[in-house]
C-alpha cells in the first residue's frame, strides 16, 4: 500500500508510519505549498492513498469530478499529538472489514465512514 501524506499530516506520524514499513510519500518533504489539485494529481499517477485533514478532496472528487486516486483517507478532527495520526492509521489497519482501496474514507473520532470512489 502506497501513501501519499498531505502537507497538513505531520511529520512525525509521517517518520512513525515509514519506521513501521509503510511506503509514504511526504508534500511536505517533496512539494511544500503545491495546491490541492496537483496533491491529487500525484496521488492518481502514483497510484497513492491520500492522507490528509483536509475536507476539499472530497469536492474535488465528487462535485468538480476530478481523476480519484487509489483512495483517500480523511481525518476529520484536529489532532492532540503529532504522533496521533500515525497510531490512529496503524489501528485502522487492524480494523476488520475496512477497504481503503478505491474508497473515500472519513475518520471522527467516534465512526468511520465510507463511500465508494467514482
Amino acid at each position: 500500500m502506497q501513501l501519499l501524506a498531505n502537507e497538513n499530516f505531520p511529520l512525525l506520524s509521517i517518520k512513525l508510519i515509514r519506521q513501521a514499513g509503510y511506503d509514504i510519500a511526504s508534500i511536505t518533504e517533496d512539494s511544500p505549498g503545491i495546491e490541492d489539485i496537483e496533491v491529487l494529481t500525484r496521488a492518481v499517477n502514483e497510484q497513492r492513498i491520500i492522507l490528509t485533514f483536509d475536507r476539499d478532496y472530497g469536492e474535488l472528487i465528487y462535485r468538480l469530478r476530478k481523476p480519484s486516486p487509489r483512495g483517500v483517507i480523511y481525518l476529520r478532527f484536529r489532532p492532540c499529538t503529532p504522533e496521533e495520526p500515525a497510531a490512529i492509521w496503524l489501528n485502522l489497519l487492524q480494523t476488520e472489514g475496512l477497504q481503503f482501496e478505491g474508497r473515500f474514507t472519513v475518520v471522527e473520532r467516534d465512526q468511520i465512514r465510507q463511500r465508494p470512489l467514482p
